[in-house]
């Protein structure tokens, strides 16, 4: 297997790990959308809450080529009632129909990731890097440790 069916094959499976780790929270709100630059690129993070109990996620996206919000004040606190993430491999191999359209594609253009949020808001990023960040629920973290 060559190098780049390696490194295709592991942003994939990277899209993979991440729609599951994703899928608890459905139930969630998006409390807040921070942007940023690092590194010479731009960055989203996208704050999820759904309360004490359950664990605060962070979706980080960075090297931003397609940002949409729809209503920015409105987003804020919006309920989700999906989160979908999908990998946007290089050319010549195809993109989901609904991703085509949204960036000019060109043989330069890597790998990329899309995350799409749904709900009365929506949210829908493709960026070259997608890092997720969970905190420790409230019952998590007043459970005694154990060393």
């Amino acid at each position: 297997m060559s190098d780049a069916v390696q490194a295709e094959d592991a942003v994939k499976n990277h899209c993979l790990r991440a729609a599951r780790m994703l899928a608890p929270c459905v139930s969630y709100f998006v409390e807040r959308i921070s942007f940023g630059a690092v590194d010479g690129g731009d960055c989203v993070d996208v704050f999820l809450r759904e309360g004490p109990y359950k664990p605060d996620v962070v979706i980080s996206l960075t090297y931003l080529h397609h940002v949409e919000t729809g209503d920015s004040i409105a987003v804020q606190g919006s309920f989700i009632d999906e989160i979908l993430v999908d990998h946007l491999p290089r050319l010549p191999h195809p993109w989901p129909d609904d991703a085509i359209g949204l960036i000019d594609r060109s043989s330069d253009l890597p790998e990329l990731v899309r995350l799409r949020i749904t709900g009365p808001s929506e949210v829908d990023v493709v960026a070259s890097c997608l890092t997720i960040y969970t905190a420790m629920s409230d019952g998590e973290s007043s459970l005694p440790q154990h060393e």
